[in-house]
Parts: C-alpha cells; sequence; structure tokens
C-alpha cells in the first residue's frame, strides 16, 4: 500500500512560466484600457444617455483582464496563489 515519491507524477504548470511576463503585461494592458473606457464613458455621459448594461459589460471585462492580469503577476514574481 505505501508508495513511494518516486512512483509518483511530477506536477507540470498547463502554462510554461516563461510566458508569465508576457501574460502579465498582455492581460493588464488590456485590462487598463478597458478600465480608462469604462471612466472616460462616466465622466462624458450624462444621465440621459447611460446604459446600465454596457456600464456592467465593460466593467466586466475590464475587471476579468485586470483579475487574471494581477494572477499573473503574482506568479511571475514567485508568490504562487
Amino acid at each position: 500500500m505505501a508508495s513511494s515519491i518516486e512512483s509518483m507524477n511530477r506536477y507540470v504548470s498547463p502554462i510554461n512560466p516563461a510566458v508569465f511576463p508576457h501574460l502579465t503585461v498582455v492581460l493588464l494592458g488590456i485590462g487598463i484600457f478597458f478600465m480608462a473606457w469604462f471612466f472616460v464613458y462616466e465622466v462624458t455621459s450624462n444621465k440621459f444617455n447611460r446604459d446600465i448594461f454596457k456600464e456592467l459589460l465593460v466593467a466586466l471585462v475590464a475587471s476579468v483582464f485586470m483579475g487574471f492580469g494581477v494572477l499573473f503577476l503574482l506568479l511571475w514574481v514567485g508568490i504562487f496563489v
């Protein structure tokens, strides 16, 4: 019943750690773009022509890209979450 460590398969990450910096920069860049778009939309629109669905969609896209960008930033610097 006892299995040794040598008989176990080594875990291999589905994403190569060499691409963590590239993923970080790309995902954070896209997230910052959508965040800026959201802020500009909020500042330039008045209360009569605002669309709540557009606001929620842009905010959701920005938060998803920023979240994954921060995740890969943490992985890049060695904080394995």
